[in-house]
């Protein structure tokens, strides 16, 4: 993970294992969600636990661009692991249970902050894509008794739409040269546009102002 992290430890030793562990879960949140500012991690053994330190407590706060993700696991880990035991365990079982118990610990917790990211970078997206304006272009071609026609997009592009990819049954009130707002998708004989709806005059200016955008030479 290349931004900077924070590992603590509460009523237990530090160790450089263990923050290996965090360091590689950690790493792998960026496949999830690219702009995380800051992480910072806490392990503890609660004051009850601290004789037998097998339960673990595992705190994952991550700053991210307008808020915060904070996933907390209790320490009930080693109950749990103690309740499917149903065979007696070897001296050495019981001397790797502590260490395996915080590795579960620590995983369970990053997959649970894995799993807010994802809703989160999903729930940006979205934001995104609603304040993102819709695609303008212009009726280019129209063929009505066929009932189909053609966009003309900023960068020069042909466009195909059907009369029933017209909303509201505006396909009879379009000509050459009428803006719109549409959506494109992929079709079987290329880009073809569908929810098409007429724009209003500052759509108009709109897509003039992107034609200049795509015709203008680059300094």
């Amino acid at each position: 993970m290349q931004l900077p992290m924070q590992i603590t430890f509460r009523n237990m030793e530090s160790s450089e294992n263990v923050k290996d562990w965090i360091r590689e879960e950690a790493g792998k949140l960026e496949t999830f969600y690219q702009p995380i500012m800051g992480c910072r991690v806490a392990v503890e053994v609660p004051h009850r636990h601290r004789r037998n330190g097998a339960a673990y407590g595992v705190r994952i706060d991550l700053t991210l661009p307008g808020g915060e993700i904070v996933v907390k696991r209790a320490p009930t880990l080693a109950h749990r692991l103690r309740q499917v035991k149903k065979t007696a365990v070897s001296k050495q079982e019981e001397l790797d249970a502590p260490r395996k118990n915080l590795r579960l610990a620590i995983n369970r917790a990053f997959q649970a902050a894995s799993r807010r990211l994802q809703e989160y970078a999903r729930k940006q997206r979205r934001e995104v894509k609603r304040h993102e304006p819709a695609p303008v272009a212009r009726v280019g071609r129209i063929f009505r008794e066929e009932g189909y026609g053609f966009l003309t997009a900023p960068d020069g592009r042909d466009i195909y739409f059907h009369q029933d990819s017209v909303l509201n049954g505006g396909f009879r009130r379009l000509k050459v040269g009428t803006v719109v707002h549409f959506a494109e998708e992929k079709g079987e004989k290329g880009p073809q546009a569908s929810t098409v709806r007429l724009a209003g005059k500052r759509d108009t200016r709109h897509f003039v102002e992107a034609v200049r955008k795509v015709r203008q030479p680059e300094t």
